[in-house]
């Protein structure tokens, strides 16, 4: 069986039934009920066409579940005529279901869910493992996201901007459960790039490439977390990103600059340099620069605060760390470097100890843990 096929088909199919006059609800429900049909009936008797296969078997479904519903006779009236089986159209509404599930009137978790299970095709077991939440908890969250878009028409132009931000959440989940978001989130960003004439679509999936590029040295065998500075660079993938460099540059030359087409210049400008020694900082610098100008973020700020110090020397870091937020995320793991990297040992190791309490997950407590030893074991030689 074909998994990769059903995901790939599974939100065109949805888009087929809603298109008839199906709510998103139940036109899902129905969508799933035929992909769990298919698993059975697929490997012995493989259909001619997959997609009419599984239009037929769902609307079949949404049909049957209309009329076993009395309170919705009316409806059922209105589809009553079940269009004969054959070949199913060849358009492709995907891009209808991107705008749908990153509606404004979900909480970002719940769009993220929701993008999963209708776009990506994933169950909502997979979306769980993933979210490491249990299966119940998630079925609710999606279960509450159909029923807040069940009314939406798919008449209305959407919001790049809202999808794409929903998919870089996707990507940000990481790696957890058995279903790699960021890969999926690759996957999806790569239908949309290629759906839609947006600079920002292009933008992200260069960033997520380059990105993505440098998973297999970002964790040490134990685990443990690895700098980008102590990577070994062997390992990223240079197809991955000579790809990224190739979308970032065709969107860079359409002079329609946005933020992550600038996230995308940093990480360009990170994964060209053979050495980490040889990274061009003050170029880094500017990107934070315009970055800064089109985001106007705290943490962006920060993070331009690291690139002063490696361009400027640290002194000229820590100061413009002096002018932000104290409370922003990550703010005294950064002011740790700075300071190490200014020779004040004593400070840098009680500030990774400090930041360590605040990390948000195991892998960078452990991570920050261990610069603070590394420090204390110097200092007392």
């Amino acid at each position: 069986m074909d998994e990769a096929l059903l995901r790939g088909l599974t939100p065109s199919v949805l888009t087929v039934l809603v298109r008839r006059g199906a709510d998103f609800a139940a036109a899902e429900d129905a969508v799933q009920d035929a992909l769990v049909e298919a698993l059975r009936v697929w490997p012995a008797d493989p259909p001619r066409d997959p997609k009419g296969w599984l239009v037929t078997v769902a609307w079949r479904r949404f049909l049957d579940a209309t009329r076993a519903d009395t309170a919705r006779r009316r409806r059922e009236d209105r589809v009553e005529e079940e269009p004969s089986p054959g070949p199913a159209p060849a358009v492709d509404d995907t891009l209808q279901l991107y705008f749908l599930c990153a509606h404004p009137s979900l909480t970002p978790a719940s769009a993220v869910a929701l993008t999963l299970r209708a776009v990506g095709g994933l169950t909502t077991r997979q979306i769980a493992r993933a979210y490491l939440v249990p299966e119940a908890t998630m079925a609710q969250r999606i279960s509450r996201a159909k029923r807040t878009v069940s009314g939406v028409r798919f008449d209305r132009p959407g919001d790049v901007a809202t999808v794409l931000r929903v998919l870089y959440l996707v990507f940000n989940e990481g790696y957890s459960g058995d279903v790699d978001l960021a890969a999926e989130a690759i996957r999806l960003t790569r239908q949309l790039a290629a759906a839609v004439d947006h600079p920002e679509a292009a933008g992200l999936l260069a960033l997520m490439l380059l990105h993505h590029a440098r998973r297999a040295a970002r964790t040490a065998s134990d685990g443990s977390l690895v700098p980008l500075a102590e990577q070994d660079r062997g390992r990223w993938d240079t197809a991955a990103i000579a790809e990224g460099i190739g979308i970032l540059q065709a969107a860079l030359a359409r002079d329609r600059l946005g933020e992550f087409q600038a996230q995308a210049a940093i990480a360009a400008l990170h994964a060209d340099a053979p050495t980490a020694e040889e990274t061009d900082w003050p170029q880094i610098v500017e990107w934070y620069d315009e970055l800064a100008r089109l985001t106007d973020s705290p943490v962006v700020r920060l993070n331009r605060a690291v690139a002063v110090g490696e361009a400027d020397g640290p002194r000229a870091g820590l100061a413009a760390l002096a002018a932000l937020d104290p409370s922003l995320p990550r703010y005294t793991a950064v002011a740790a470097y700075l300071h190490e990297r200014d020779g004040d040992l004593a400070t840098a190791a009680r500030l990774y100890a400090e930041a360590a309490h605040k990390a948000p997950d195991l892998a960078e407590r452990d991570h920050l843990t261990r610069q603070a030893a590394r420090l204390n074991a110097l200092r007392r030689r």
